[in-house]
């Protein structure tokens, strides 16, 4: 019976967590503000929306029992499943926490023509990176809470695709604010 409140809170975790940057794009564009920037440093960052829209299916067929090819669950265990419940909530609460954090700065991508002010305080005042951290929360809880290999491995594949995205936006941050930025990485982690 666990099973699938875990993984209806799975897939409402996705929901709420794409509807949160969603409306903050959405918020931002009406201050004039063009938040998103995906996919105009790098243009191969367009092969990522297939294998999300993949990864929702997935996490989708687990609650609401479609077919799936993501195969048996690696571990069956309530306490683990709701230990994956509890990271997306922690996920959820730091993705808020960072977008409330960002003000009008948050983009989707490298903004290089409107950067805004280098943020260091609120939730980047402990870590440089808090929303990548979240979504690797998020990442992680959905695979505990359906432990399947398919799970396993967009886990592993997005932590190599946000710590790439990551160094790319460091890189960015140090030529465009420089001394400030350097200080900043010197006292606050990249990740956690």
């Amino acid at each position: 019976m666990e099973r699938p409140l875990c993984s209806d809170l799975g897939a409402l975790t996705i929901v709420l967590l794409v509807s949160m940057v969603l409306v903050r794009v959405r918020l931002l564009r009406q201050r004039g503000v063009s938040a998103m920037q995906f996919g105009k440093t790098d243009k191969s960052d367009f092969l990522i929306p297939p294998f999300a829209f993949l990864y929702f299916y997935v996490v989708f067929a687990g609650a609401f029992g479609w077919p799936t090819f993501a195969g048996e669950d690696l571990v069956q265990s309530p306490a683990v499943q709701w230990l994956g419940v509890v990271l997306c909530t922690g996920g959820l609460v730091m993705m808020f926490w960072s977008l409330v954090s960002f003000g009008t700065s948050f983009r989707v991508g490298i903004d290089a023509k409107h950067p805004d002010k280098l943020i260091t305080t609120g939730i980047f005042a402990y870590t440089r990176n808090p929303i990548y951290v979240a979504f690797g929360f998020v990442l992680l809880g959905e695979f505990l809470i359906q432990p399947h290999i398919v799970l396993l491995i967009y886990l592993l594949a997005g932590v190599a695709l946000f710590h790439r995205q990551v160094m790319r936006e460091e890189s960015f941050l140090r030529q465009h604010y420089g001394e400030e930025y350097l200080a900043y990485a010197k006292r606050v982690r990249r990740y956690l």
